[in-house]
C-alpha cells in the first residue's frame, strides 16, 4: 500500500483516478487549490490540504510522510505564453520538495512526441517537465500518452462536436497527422498498475492504443458510430489560430484551449518504445470502442470530470464591496424547499433559464464572438451539481443543498460577476432570493452596467418569477 500525494486531483484525469487509488487500498492525500472541488466521498476517504504547486512553502509540508507524488499537472489551456513558465515554476518546486522530503519515487503523466521531430509550445513543455522532475534525484516514471478518448475529455469533445455540427469540414493540413488514441479506462489502468510495481521506477513508458490513426480516421471513424456522413476537405491555408476561432465558433472548446489542442496535434504522436506490453498485463481497447463507450457514458450523463469542470478557480481580489452593484429578487412559492431548490439546480443547459431563453443564447453567441466561453459548455448533468460545475458561462463556486447556489461569471465582461440563489422556508411554502452582483472594473465597467441594467432588470426579474412557477408546477 503507497503512501501517494495526488497533484491534480481537481483535473480531468486525476478526478477519476482518486477513487480508482481509493479503491485499491492505497493512502492518498490531494494537494489542491480548491478542496471543495473534491467530492465528498473522496474527501472522506483521503487527506485534502489547500496549496499550489506554484508556491512552494504549501509543497513540502503536504509531502511528509510521502513515498509516491503522482503528477498530473499540466497548463494545457493557459493562454498567451507564460504556460511554459508556469510549466517550469511548478515542475522545480515538486522536484526539489520532494528531494527534500525524501520521496521514493515520482510517477509523471507527459506526452508522446518525438523530440528529434518539430516540437510544439505544449509538448515541448511535457518533455521539459519530465526533465526538470528526474533533475531532482528522485526516481522518475514517465508515462507518455497522446489523445485521451473519453466522456468529457478536450480533445474527444471537440472532434465529436465538429462532427456532429458539419456535414463538409474544410480542416488544415494537421488532420493528416498521425496519433496513437488511448481510451481514458486503460490510462487509469495504467496509472494504478504504476503505482503498484516497483521495476517501473526510472523509466519512460510509452503508452497508447492499438491503432496509430490520422485525425481524419479519427474523426470518421467517429461520424460512422454516429451514423452521419462526412467529408473532411484538408486546405493548406487554415493556420493554428484560424482554426482555433473556427473551433471556438461551432465546439464548447474556447479560443485558448482549442489552441492549445491545435498546437498539440500538429505534431505526429505515437509510440517509441514497446515497455508496456512488456511490463504491464493491460490490452488497451480499439479505438472505436472507446468512442462507443464514451459516447454510452454521455447519454446516461456518467461524466464524471469534464475538461470544462477540471479548469482552475482563479482567486478572488480583494474586493472593496462598496463597488458592488446588486440587483435582489425576493419571490415567495407555495412550492416546498427542496423542490423549489431541485428547480434552481436545474438551472442552464437543456432545461434553460426559465425566461427570454432566446436572449441568453444570443448573449452567449457575443460571448463567444469575443473569443468567450458561450452557452455551449452545458453542464455536466442536467440535475445534478457541485462545486467547481461549468454550467454554460458560469461555474460554481458554492453548493448547499437545498439552501444555496453561487455562480461566478465566466463570460466576458468588464469586472466580476456574481449570480446567487437562495431558498428559506415561508410557513406553509418557501421563498427564492434571487441575487445578481457585480463588480465593474474601471469607468467601462460602470458604463457596461448601467448600460445593460434595464434589460438585466427585465431579465432577472422574469427569472426569478419563472423558477417559482415551474417549481409551483412540480
Amino acid at each position: 500500500m503507497a503512501q501517494i500525494l495526488l497533484l491534480g486531483a481537481t483535473g480531468y484525469v486525476g478526478g477519476r483516478l482518486l477513487p480508482r487509488l481509493i479503491e485499491h487500498g492505497h493512502d492518498v492525500r490531494c494537494l489542491v487549490r480548491s478542496p471543495e472541488k473534491i467530492p465528498e466521498r473522496e474527501a472522506a476517504a483521503g487527506e485534502i490540504i489547500r496549496g499550489d504547486v506554484l508556491q512552494r512553502e504549501t509543497i513540502l509540508p503536504a509531502m511528509q510522510g510521502i513515498d509516491t507524488v503522482l503528477y498530473l499537472v499540466h497548463s494545457m489551456s493557459g493562454g498567451g505564453s507564460d504556460f511554459e513558465k508556469h510549466d517550469r515554476i511548478a515542475a522545480q518546486n515538486v522536484a526539489e520538495c520532494a528531494r527534500d522530503a525524501g520521496v521514493r519515487r515520482i510517477i509523471y503523466l507527459g506526452g508522446l512526441g518525438s523530440r528529434e521531430r518539430m516540437q510544439t509550445p505544449h509538448l515541448r513543455s511535457r518533455h521539459e517537465v519530465g526533465d526538470i522532475l528526474r533533475g531532482s534525484g528522485v526516481p522518475v516514471t514517465e508515462l507518455r500518452a497522446a489523445v485521451i478518448v473519453g466522456s468529457g475529455s478536450a480533445s474527444f469533445e471537440m472532434i465529436h462536436h465538429l462532427i456532429n455540427r458539419l456535414p463538409v469540414m474544410i480542416t488544415p493540413r494537421w488532420v493528416n497527422v498521425r496519433t496513437q488514441p488511448l481510451a481514458i479506462a486503460d490510462l487509469l489502468s495504467y496509472l494504478v498498475a504504476t503505482v503498484e510495481k516497483q521495476e517501473t521506477s526510472g523509466r519512460v513508458i510509452d503508452i497508447g492504443g492499438p491503432e496509430v490513426l490520422s485525425y481524419r480516421e479519427m474523426m470518421l471513424t467517429i461520424a460512422r458510430v454516429l451514423g452521419l456522413r462526412r467529408i473532411v476537405i484538408p486546405v493548406p491555408v487554415l493556420t493554428p489560430r484560424l482554426s482555433s476561432y473556427w473551433v471556438n465558433l461551432v465546439t464548447p472548446i474556447p479560443f485558448s484551449l482549442a489552441r492549445a489542442l491545435i498546437e498539440s496535434v500538429r505534431s505526429e504522436t505515437v509510440m517509441e518504445n514497446d515497455s508496456a506490453a512488456e511490463l504491464f498485463d493491460i490490452t488497451p481497447m480499439p479505438f472505436e470502442e472507446a468512442v462507443r463507450r464514451a459516447l454510452r457514458k454521455v447519454q446516461v450523463f456518467d461524466v464524471p470530470t469534464t475538461w470544462s469542470s477540471a479548469e482552475s478557480t482563479p482567486l478572488d481580489p480583494h474586493l472593496d464591496p462598496s463597488h458592488l452593484r446588486v440587483d435582489e429578487r425576493t419571490v415567495p412559492s407555495r412550492a416546498p424547499v427542496s423542490t423549489l431548490f431541485a428547480t434552481v439546480s436545474r438551472i442552464g443547459g437543456e432545461q434553460g433559464w426559465y425566461y427570454a431563453n432566446t436572449l441568453w443564447r444570443i448573449r452567449g453567441f457575443i460571448d463567444k464572438q469575443l473569443g468567450g466561453v458561450g452557452l455551449r459548455r452545458g453542464r455536466r448533468h442536467p440535475s445534478q451539481l457541485r462545486i467547481g460545475d461549468a454550467l454554460d458561462f458560469w461555474r460554481v463556486e458554492e453548493y448547499e443543498p437545498d439552501r444555496h447556489l453561487l455562480l461566478r461569471a465566466e463570460m466576458r465582461v468588464w469586472g466580476r460577476a456574481w449570480l446567487e440563489f437562495r431558498t428559506e422556508s415561508d410557513g406553509s411554502g418557501s421563498r427564492l432570493i434571487q441575487t445578481a452582483r457585480y463588480y465593474p472594473r474601471g469607468l467601462f465597467g460602470l458604463i457596461y452596467w448601467y448600460s445593460i441594467y434595464p434589460l438585466h432588470a427585465i431579465v432577472f426579474r422574469g427569472m426569478a418569477r419563472g423558477i417559482v412557477r415551474f417549481a409551483e408546477r412540480r
